[in-house]
């Protein structure tokens, strides 16, 4: 009887939830992929990691897995934003360092 009682509205809340999680883990995505697209290829071996080729491949994979699966909670939408993650955090800062330049991006 405790189930009955519960408030209807839960499962907009939870598909509300779902949609927002969807939208952050595309963006996060996009924005990786295309800060990949724009920096040099001579830049990537500079910082000891794959090729620019093989990560716009990943990134790109996780944009597309996302985008199928209309969902960031199942196993393959955790994957891609963790390989997108990945660059943001790790990849992204040392091509910024490898640059030699300024700016936070």
């Amino acid at each position: 009887m405790a189930i009955a009682t519960a408030p209807i509205f839960y499962l907009d809340i939870q598909a509300w939830i779902d949609r927002l999680l969807f939208v952050f883990a595309l963006v996060i995505e996009v924005v990786s992929f295309v800060h990949c697209l724009i920096q040099r290829p001579d830049a990537f071996p500079a910082i000891n990691t794959l090729p620019k080729a093989a990560w716009l491949a990943m990134i790109g994979g996780s944009v597309l897995v996302t985008l199928l699966s209309q969902s960031a909670l199942g196993i393959l939408g955790l994957v891609a934003v963790t390989i997108a993650a990945i660059y943001l955090l790790d990849v992204r800062p040392a091509l910024r360092d490898a640059a030699a330049g300024g700016g936070p991006w």
